[in-house]
């Protein structure tokens, strides 16, 4: 198991715990779809809880998603897509004091509540942001991604929004969709990842203290850390600033992001003081049977 993870510099996570072609290269065999959240967090310091921008969990669940995790285990959960989405923030206060009220057992257990917002989201709506923000408890920390070109263009919406968030100490979520869109559109996956993404600026700004990457993988992992060598300097001055980042790792397909995110990390540890990353699962269960070969029938 983890150490305790309340002092880590840096959080990593994936874009979800739960994906069947981790059965023999993360979980473990015999790991249940139960099971595979609490093998996740014996790993990883952090997720990204995109289930709950689709559809919110049932009481039981949201139960079950704690009970699976250590104490100093943090979620980022999206608000759902019927508040950024379908209302844009309009009329929304009863839903998200909902949403807010179901999650009550996880409260403790959130780095961010992350507000991902549509590209027709532009900056003449920021003063709904910001009323809508006010909403949330002073405790709750937040998290907000912008997707409309002007809040990329380093003018006075860009200008006006990053202060803001500073003032408010909100963070802003990056981006960094470059590696996927470097890769060739030959396969279903990075067709489909090259459609959805947003293929955006990257403007390295940290707003809050919790600043949150989401970095968009190039399927062939060795073709990612070219990509990432900027965010090597650039986390650690975060870090020597008191600053928490949370670097989000996907895949097109993310079947081998558990291994790029390793990787990444690994590469984060050259350049300054983290703890060491637990083996995944299945190779530490691997491991202690090959003490043991004559217990494999």
């Amino acid at each position: 198991m983890q150490k305790p993870l309340r002092n880590l510099p840096l959080r990593l996570g994936l874009t979800l715990w739960s994906h069947p072609q981790w059965q023999q290269t993360f979980y473990g065999r015999g790991t249940t779809a139960a099971e595979r959240l609490e093998k996740y967090a014996q790993v990883f310091h952090t997720v990204e809880g995109n289930t709950t921008f689709y559809a919110s969990p049932s009481p039981k669940t949201v139960s079950n998603w704690k009970a699976a995790t250590q104490a100093d285990f943090r979620f980022t959960f999206k608000l759902p897509k019927e508040i950024t989405h379908e209302q844009m923030l309009t009329g929304s206060r009863d839903a998200l004091n909902t949403f807010i009220n179901l999650m009550e057992p996880l409260h403790e257990k959130t780095g961010l509540w992350t507000i991902q917002l549509p590209a027709s989201f532009g900056p003449e709506y920021l003063p709904r942001l910001q009323q809508f923000c006010r909403f949330f408890p002073a405790r709750f920390p937040l998290g907000v991604e912008v997707r409309h070109p002007d809040f990329f263009a380093k003018g006075p919406a860009e200008t006006g929004f990053n202060q803001w968030l500073i003032e408010e100490k909100i963070n802003r979520i990056i981006m960094d969709s470059r590696p996927v869109f470097a890769a060739k559109p030959d396969s279903p996956a990075i067709i489909d990842a090259q459609k959805k993404k947003p293929r955006i600026p990257v403007h390295a700004l940290a707003t809050a203290s919790r600043p949150m990457i989401r970095f968009i993988g190039h399927p062939a992992l060795a073709e990612n850390h070219g990509f990432f060598q900027p965010w090597l300097n650039k986390l650690v001055s975060w870090i020597d600033e008191g600053r928490q980042p949370y670097v989000m790792i996907h895949t097109p397909d993310n079947c081998l992001a558990p291994e790029l995110a390793q990787q990444l990390y690994t590469a984060l540890q050259q350049k300054t003081a983290l703890p060491a990353l637990s083996v995944f699962p299945a190779v530490r269960d691997q491991n202690q049977l090959s003490i043991f070969p004559d217990d494999i029938s």
